[in-house]
């Protein structure tokens, strides 16, 4: 089965989470900055002010994201993003029609609410439940609505020149209702509403149904036909038929391997409702695996990956708010200019992405992480000393392919480590560490710009602290599970 086989519902999920990150992310993750630009010079606000509105949706992250982790757990993701794709659309609007610096604040704190409850969290937990052995190029693919966001920055910027920002931001409100709202039904299923098993493989079968099947054959010194998982009946020729009672041991076994039972294997096709499927929960062996949110906070690998994380996001928000400034003001670039270094970066984001597709589980994750700090603190130092436009395609590249390959790998490895049982509740504590780095990017940047006149001075502290950053990975080892508890161990 291919990558994006229709046949899997699991790459729809895919699908319509990479256009709902792409939505978010060119409507404003990554064309914030350009509303920065226009804001400071049209409004005279300072720039650590817009930087607070940066920080005030980490801050509304961080205080959400364990309710929302264990609203997820217990209720699903469709119902969360339907109400956070309309909240996020209103807030674009709102943001419009905004006059002050707190109606601007106001306007912040919906868009922010509505981005967590339909955005990357609820997403992501929704393709982990889909996947095990190709979690990581799941999510890597459905990253690149997250970098294709990024090409939307200069037609934002453009219809900012053309329209103004407010026009600009309504438009893009009504846009995320027109194409958000149709795509929330495909959250409502989990597999085995359908019937169906992650990565659309049928699991081993049991070791129950494994131990009875009878010995070696004494007659033709062969074993017994073994059944594959989801076989509906054991056949064989006529001329090699035993005796009822010889069969009956092969026929429980073949019983017991049965995955799924025939009636709910018929009942699964995509456009089935949960109803429709049998009443009788699957009988895997490793149905509710992994960690307790509890357990998980008494390994190391837990805060050093939520510090990793975090760290990545100082230069990724930092990034998003300020870049378009910097090179406006400290570059002499102009707006348009800035926007396509900013889709250049994009461009590369998506190399990223489409690398991870490609070697997700093929190698040790952390160590890839590791590596992407390094793309990130060095691509930074090219874009504050830049001296010429081969400095800024430097930055593009190194910050975007290391943006897009360690993106998905974030909740892959905690997916890896700690299982699917509290998934949610996970990502959600992990939120809590990250907000700091998500918070203190853009306010590190943006102050030290306001004391000093540029922001050279910041962009290096957040640079240096990147490169340090990839520590935290190399030492965030896979935690061994307490006893009792079973994890998707990728030996990648």
């Amino acid at each position: 089965m291919g990558f994006f086989s229709n046949r899997f519902y699991g790459w729809r999920v895919v699908a319509a989470g990479g256009v709902l990150q792409f939505l978010q992310a060119g409507m404003l993750v990554q064309s914030f900055g350009a509303y920065v630009a226009v804001l400071s010079a049209e409004r005279g606000w300072s720039k650590t002010a817009l930087s607070g509105a940066a920080a005030l949706q980490s801050v509304e992250t961080a205080l959400i994201g364990p309710v929302l982790g264990w609203l997820i757990d217990r209720f699903g993701e469709a119902r969360l993003i339907r109400l956070g794709v309309i909240i996020f659309a209103l807030g674009l609007m709102v943001l419009g029609n905004v006059d002050s610096l707190a109606g601007f604040y106001g306007a912040i704190v919906m868009i922010a609410l509505g981005t967590s409850l339909s955005g990357y969290f609820p997403i992501n937990v929704a393709i982990i439940h889909w996947f095990e052995r190709k979690r990581a190029r799941a999510l890597s693919a459905c990253g690149l609505g997250l970098a294709l966001g990024g090409l939307a920055v200069p037609v934002i910027a453009a219809s900012m020149s053309y329209f103004g920002w407010r026009m600009t931001a309504m438009g893009s409100g009504v846009l995320v209702l027109l194409v958000g709202l149709p795509l929330v039904s495909v959250f409502r299923y989990r597999p085995r509403d359908l019937g169906l098993h992650p990565d659309g493989e049928a699991p081993p079968a049991p070791l129950s149904a494994q131990a009875a099947l009878p010995p070696l054959s004494p007659q033709t010194s062969s074993p017994a036909p073994v059944l594959s998982p989801g076989s509906a009946a054991l056949a064989t020729p006529a001329s090699q038929a035993t005796s009822s009672a010889q069969a009956t041991p092969v026929a429980q076994a073949a019983s017991a391997a049965q995955w799924p039972p025939a009636k709910q294997a018929a009942s699964a096709t995509p456009g089935a409702r949960p109803e429709a499927a049998i009443s009788a929960p699957l009988s895997s062996p490793d149905e509710h695996p992994g960690f307790t949110a509890r357990q998980a906070l008494r390994t190391g690998a837990f805060w050093l990956l939520a510090i990793g994380h975090g760290v990545a996001l100082l230069v990724v928000t930092g990034v998003n708010v300020h870049a378009i400034t910097h090179m406006k003001e400290g570059l002499g670039y102009t707006v348009a200019q800035a926007s396509l270094v900013i889709s250049l970066m994009t461009l590369a984001q998506i190399g990223g992405v489409l690398m991870g597709v490609v070697i997700g589980d093929r190698f040790d994750k952390r160590r890839v992480a590791a590596a992407c700090m390094l793309g990130h603190g060095f691509g930074l130092l090219m874009l504050t000393y830049a001296t010429g436009p081969l400095m800024l395609l430097a930055f593009a590249i190194l910050h975007g392919v290391a943006w897009g390959l360690r993106g998905p790998f974030m909740q892959a490895i905690r997916a890896d480590y700690f299982g699917r049982r509290s998934i949610g509740m996970i990502m959600g504590l992990s939120s809590v560490i990250i907000a700091v780095g998500q918070v203190a990017g853009p306010m590190v940047a943006g102050g030290m710009a306001d004391l000093t006149g540029d922001y050279r001075l910041g962009y290096t502290v957040l640079a240096l602290i990147a490169v340090a950053g990839a520590f935290a990975f190399l030492k965030a080892k896979a935690p061994q599970p307490p006893q009792g508890v079973r994890t998707q161990r990728n030996p990648m």
